[in-house]
């Protein structure tokens, strides 16, 4: 499959008072198209800044932005707003968190699907609204063209969430964004989500970037996985392989906090201790050398870059190894 989206050494710094806070570090990644990839991490750890970055949504300034972020060969990076609006829609659709706040609550749902048809597009009214009706039964909204004239409030935070998706739809984009779609949902709503996104991307060809903190909701979904902490990507690869054989104290963590329906009932889930970084105080080492118990003394003087520890599969580790044999 061709590349669709290059992402290299992307970094994002907002200014905090007298120091900087730097909340994307060095992020490099690639999407092939129709590949629907998840980038994983606890909250504060850069998913959202980042993805906002690749839809040149950051706002600049405050925010300085550097690194490349190439999109069907083109580079983004340095695109003034009127040539990314273009890009925004028809090329990359967005899936903001937030289902219950994203939407206009003074628009009408048909208001909100066609208007940026009309401009992206050249739609005619008609036009707009036979395509939204058909936007919305897809993603499973009954009576459909009642539903257009229905606002917000009229939706749950699941229906809310699969008007979004149906929004992103609408310009038949050939990327779409998805910043923690599940966030407020209950499981039940979270597990249909991500199953209608797949489906979607599978159907229509469309590439899909899925970030979440819930590692084991990506498990069924996710062709490769990005796991970050601190602003970096720490472990990178297939979901099969992270999943089987972790090689970063982090991910392993992660996947030890997750229930599982093989374990015993009675037993107790593994938090991991401590607190995430000050990421405008990070030291020399490594960012999770605190919380890790694996650390050792060169972990706390140099900080691991993300290199190959086995095939497709990478890590930003001194000890790879010992941690995916404690796995």
């Amino acid at each position: 499959m061709a590349r669709l989206l290059e992402i290299e050494d992307l970094r994002v710094r907002f200014p905090a008072g007298d120091a900087v806070v730097q909340a994307v570090d060095g992020v490099s990644y690639a999407v092939d198209e129709g590949e629907t990839v998840a980038v994983v991490g606890e909250s504060g750890c850069g998913k959202s800044v980042h993805a906002l970055a690749i839809t040149g949504l950051v706002p600049r300034p405050p925010a300085t932005v550097e690194g490349s972020i190439r999109f069907a060969g083109q580079e983004l990076a340095g695109l003034d707003e009127a040539a990314l609006r273009r890009i925004r829609g028809p090329g990359i659709g967005m899936v903001f968190q937030e289902p219950m706040t994203s939407l206009n609550p003074l628009m009408t749902i048909g208001r909100q699907l066609t208007e940026h048809m009309r401009t992206h597009l050249g739609l005619t009214r008609r036009q707009a609204v036979d395509r939204a009706v058909e936007l919305l039964g897809r993603v499973g909204i009954g009576d459909p063209t009642a539903r257009l004239a229905q606002y917000p409030h009229h939706f749950s935070g699941g229906m809310r969430q699969r008007v979004m998706i149906a929004m992103a739809l609408a310009c038949h984009p050939r990327l779409i964004v998805a910043d923690e779609p599940t966030t407020a949902l209950d499981v039940t709503i979270q597990a249909q989500i991500l199953k209608l996104m797949k489906e979607l991307t599978r159907d229509l060809g469309v590439a899909l970037v899925v970030i979440t903190h819930n590692l084991g909701l990506v498990a069924r979904y996710a062709d490769r996985v990005n796991v970050m902490y601190a602003g970096r990507i720490v472990e990178q690869g297939t979901a099969a392989d992270i999943f089987a054989r972790p090689q970063h104290p982090y991910t392993r963590g992660l996947l030890a906090s997750v229930p599982r329906l093989d374990r015993p009932r009675a037993e107790r889930l593994v938090p991991i201790e401590g607190q995430p970084p000050d990421l405008s105080r990070l030291g020399a080492g490594c960012a999770y050398r605190p919380r890790c118990g694996f650390a050792v003394d060169v972990c706390r003087r140099v900080r691991p870059d993300l290199e190959a520890a086995a095939p497709n599969h990478a890590a930003a580790c001194h000890r790879p190894g010992t941690v995916a044999a404690a796995a």
